[in-house]
């Protein structure tokens, strides 16, 4: 079972890595602009999204791509 389970994990790695690096770069793209307009947000519960979605016609070109990307539908 042990070994099911290990094999399983480590089939999911790949994934995981192209995760991380997605939030990477969404978290470049939107970086400057987080500091600008968002400085005192705590991160969770979607609260950085919706405060430069508040800011959304000032962020950069990639920022608001990453920004309408999570922004609630």
């Amino acid at each position: 079972m042990r070994a099911v389970l290990s094999i399983a994990f480590l089939a999911t790695l790949p994934l995981i890595d192209i995760a991380a690096a997605q939030t990477a770069a969404d978290r470049a793209a939107c970086q400057a602009d987080f500091e600008k307009f968002c400085p005192g947000v705590q991160a969770g519960g979607g609260r950085i999204i919706e405060c430069l979605s508040k800011h959304l016609n000032d962020l950069t070109p990639d920022c608001q791509k990453v920004v309408k990307a999570h922004m609630p539908k």
